[in-house]
């Protein structure tokens, strides 16, 4: 007997049919003698409908009411799914975040897991009954609900496997795995059977959207065992681990993020301390900065450019701006109209001249590259966003399909 924690997203339970069909994909995983745990997110765009809702009553509500809401989404799915199983004839119990007993902090609508506390879980699990969790949310202290941010249900399923020791964590999405590029915009993908945890976790980070990148940390520190399949198709997926076989494929994968703002400070004087007074103040706001780029020094001054999300751009502007008088800086200019793209595998490691072929395929199909960014095994450029699908194109080519 084994135990599997399966975790559905939006689209896998947006209406009654599909929720008779993830009912059925649980049923059959119990009914072959395991144990199972089933993790669910919002039904389609029940998340964004509430947040409309809010705004016609409040457009500053409080990160706590927020929260509040918001979950209320999850709890929708895991009762619907827990009826559509008990009505087959299975036992089923449904539990909220906090029942289920995820502990968190106290940073509302981005919450952080500190612990979960098993014995309801557990007992449950006891009694032989198919748990349904609801993703996304927990409880903080002070008994207050709170929400764990984007990809939050993908966390909570990969959290409840690291804690129950489970022997697999199976991500049920609308793809039916892990391809070396979105298919959407490159046709030429190809599904992978399997990536190791660093890859994945390079992807996510870089704009490909099948997993967040917080899952596949967490998965990678507990060493979880994950799969990525499709609910609406009855297929093997791609398994994420720590090794995996050896293969010819130098690069895993071709990514793009388009929520991406470039913003630079000119003319900051090249003295010692200005980058450290420029990102101290960043990251007191929690404004997540990426590449990041320092010109050579010229008269007495030098340019620093960095990249943050379009969410955090004008907090990170209004910093530059109040500061940049106190540092002598020249200006402070934003550019939000690009794309970052990237190329990710842990082959590039041993093989020299990755970048070089990266760079020959930007520049035969006439992208002009901005800001590069590399670490041992990714290459990340940045280029004009109406460019990004045809790098993208180029590059998986020169990679992917080479043979």
């Amino acid at each position: 007997m084994a135990l599997i924690v399966q975790k559905f997203g939006g689209t896998s339970v947006a209406n009654a049919e599909r929720i008779f069909n993830v009912a059925k994909i649980i049923t059959e995983t119990y009914s072959e003698g395991n144990d199972v745990i089933a993790v669910v997110s919002a039904q389609g765009d029940t998340t964004d409908d509430l947040i409309e809702k809010a705004a016609e009553i409040n457009t500053n509500a409080s990160q706590r009411e927020m929260d509040v809401l918001l979950s209320a989404g999850e709890q929708i799915s895991m009762s619907l799914l827990a009826m559509a199983i008990d009505k087959m004839g299975f036992p089923v119990k449904s539990l909220t975040g906090w029942q289920a007993g995820f502990l968190t902090d106290s940073s509302h609508t981005r919450a952080r897991i500190r612990r979960i506390n098993k014995e309801r879980i557990e007992n449950e699990i006891g009694k032989r009954n198919i748990v349904i969790v609801a993703g996304f949310q927990g409880i903080n202290r002070y008994d207050d609900i709170t929400t764990l941010g984007r990809g939050g249900s993908d966390t909570s399923a990969v959290a409840l496997a690291a804690a129950l020791h489970a022997d697999n964590c199976q991500i049920y999405t609308d793809v039916d795995g892990v391809y070396t590029a979105d298919p959407r915009v490159v046709p030429k993908a190809q599904k992978l059977d399997e990536i190791t945890y660093d890859e994945m976790l390079e992807l996510a980070s870089l704009g490909a959207n099948v997993l967040h990148n917080r899952s596949v940390e967490m998965a990678k520190k507990y060493s979880v065992p994950m799969e990525v399949l499709s609910s609406l198709e009855r297929k093997p997926g791609t398994q994420i681990k720590e090794v995996i076989k050896m293969e010819k494929m130098l690069i895993k994968g071709v990514a793009r993020d388009n929520d991406v703002a470039r913003i630079s400070i000119i003319g900051v004087p090249d003295t010692p301390g200005v980058a450290f007074k420029i990102f101290s103040q960043l990251a007191a706001k929690k404004v997540n900065v990426d590449i990041i780029l320092q010109s050579i020094g010229r008269d007495g001054t030098k340019d620093i450019s960095f990249t943050t999300s379009r969410s955090h751009k004008d907090t990170a502007m209004d910093i530059l701006n109040g500061i940049s008088d106190n540092l002598n800086a020249h200006g402070v200019v934003c550019d939000d109209n690009i794309s970052k793209v990237s190329v990710v595998g842990a082959g590039m490691q041993s093989n020299p001249g990755v970048a070089s072929k990266m760079f020959e395929a930007l520049s035969e199909a006439g992208v002009n590259i901005q800001m590069i960014s590399t670490s041992e095994i990714k290459i990340s450029v940045l280029i004009d966003l109406k460019d990004s699908e045809k790098a993208l194109n180029a590059i998986h080519d020169a990679f992917i399909n080479e043979d």
